[in-house]
């Protein structure tokens, strides 16, 4: 489910490959959720990137942040994107 159904401010919109469902061309990336943001800042992060259009959310962790990262553990990022749609509700 996209984030939100909002016209683009930062960037066009792009059909995701062969299905009807339009994506943001900006992505907001998400690896540091739950380790060098906390779930308030992971929110805010969110919020902001709505309001500017971007509803495309990539949630792969790995990138940057180490596994050996003190606050590191696996499904944070996915447990704050959860609960920011749930408290957000259906848009």
């Amino acid at each position: 489910r996209a984030l939100s159904s909002i016209s683009t401010a930062v960037a066009g919109d792009r059909t995701l490959g062969g299905t009807e469902l339009l994506v943001s061309e900006a992505c907001l990336g998400t690896m540091t959720f739950g380790t060098f943001n906390n779930q308030d800042e992971a929110f805010a992060q969110l919020d902001y990137a709505r309001s500017k259009g971007v509803n495309f959310v990539d949630s792969a962790e790995l990138y940057p942040v180490p596994l050996t990262a003190p606050d590191w553990r696996a499904g944070a990022t996915e447990e704050i994107i959860g609960n920011y749609l749930e408290n957000i509700g259906p848009s």
